[in-house]
């Protein structure tokens, strides 16, 4: 690439970044390619409904932290609770190994 087009393109994204923008790449499925396209230009408006757009995706793909003790309640609800099931096993020295 020559040094004209590494200029050009470093004034492009400086523009960019004036407005507020980023160019960044993302790995997708061939058929979401449209898909995310226009969710990108959608989002990178100024408006009300990017704005909407925006808190709605974040919400749903986002989402909120984990809780602490996600674990431990997941294996509250397990069906196995309450089956008296004897998970001790016996200690075993091992082997001895001759170095």
């Amino acid at each position: 690439m020559g040094n004209s087009q590494k200029r050009a393109i470093q004034n492009y994204r400086s523009r960019l970044g004036k407005r507020g923008l980023a160019r960044f790449e993302v790995l997708g499925r061939n058929a979401d390619r449209d898909l995310i396209r226009s969710l990108a230009k959608r989002l990178s408006e100024d408006t009300p409904e990017a704005m909407a757009l925006r808190a709605t995706v974040s919400k749903s793909v986002g989402g909120q932290s984990p809780k602490p003790g996600g674990i431990l309640a997941a294996l509250r609800r397990s069906p196995l609770v309450g089956a008296d099931l004897d998970l001790s096993r016996p200690r075993e020295k091992g082997r001895k190994v001759d170095l």
